[in-house]
């Protein structure tokens, strides 16, 4: 079956992965787990049977959730925020805070498509904080959200911590986990698109929590960032470590997006 678009673009995202490098990824496994959502490239890939999806983001959750629950509601309301698509209209919406995951899985895919650069980014109190872009196409002839919906209805979705997810694991079960790609003395931690820093000490928390993981018998594929104070974090632990390529199309400066090289860790 085809790969599931993603209805998000995401700073990190593993449409690239997905590409060049699925072959990486378990032919078979029981629970399919994954801490660190984003826009669910590989869990969309794979469309598993059975699935455990998390992340620290709120919003982000709520619109899986709401995508889950009523994906044709979200559809008619995306079709009326094209409809009313204005910089002061997108500038209203970016402002307002949402409680039923319908209106929030709609207000973020609007926001996400038509915000500058198509990038997520909220400042500490964790409000979206990103400019109108100049692109106006809200619903792109590709998406589907009933099979997006399909693809999600055996999954329990979270707002959680990393390693309570992994902590879930057991024989078999395939862990796949992008964490942000924070290095040793990185001292401030990473945003990762919501107001908590992801900090070399989370690099270290996860570590362990994989590692025990592995111990219960999970099947494990980790992204992260090529440098050499990660690669000596899973030295000796039992894992295997190569590197892949990725092309970044996210940043302000063209003259800046070329490739990159980063860390997959297996077991």
């Amino acid at each position: 079956m085809p790969t599931v678009r993603p209805f998000l673009k995401w700073p990190g995202g593993k449409r690239w992965f997905i590409q060049y490098h699925s072959s990486i990824l378990p032919s078979s496994f029981n629970t399919y787990i994954e801490p660190f959502l984003g826009s669910g490239s590989v869990f969309f890939h794979l469309k598993p049977r059975r699935a455990i999806l998390g992340d620290l983001n709120p919003e982000l959750v709520a619109s899986f959730q709401g995508i889950k629950d009523d994906w044709l509601e979200v559809e008619r309301l995306l079709e009326g925020h094209e409809e009313a698509h204005t910089e002061s209209y997108y500038y209203l919406l970016r402002e307002q805070t949402l409680k039923i995951n319908t209106q929030r899985a709609a207000r973020l895919i609007y926001l996400n498509r038509t915000c500058f650069n198509g990038i997520f980014r909220v400042n500490r109190k964790g409000r979206f904080n990103v400019p109108v872009g100049t692109r106006d196409t809200i619903i792109f002839d590709d998406d589907n959200f009933n099979e997006m919906a399909q693809a999600l209805e055996k999954a329990e979705i979270k707002e959680s911590d990393f390693a309570p997810l992994i902590n879930c694991a057991t024989q078999n079960d395939f862990i796949f986990a992008d964490p942000p790609y924070t290095v040793r003395h990185n001292i401030n931690g990473f945003l990762k698109y919501n107001e908590t820093l992801f900090s070399w000490s989370d690099q270290i928390r996860l570590a362990d929590a994989l590692s025990r993981a592995r111990d219960r018998g999970a099947i494990i594929v980790s992204t992260n960032a090529n440098h050499q104070s990660v690669r000596n974090l899973y030295q000796g632990r039992g894992f295997q470590m190569r590197t892949v390529s990725r092309f970044s199309p996210i940043s302000a400066d063209p003259d800046s997006r070329k490739q990159f090289e980063e860390l997959v860790i297996t077991t």
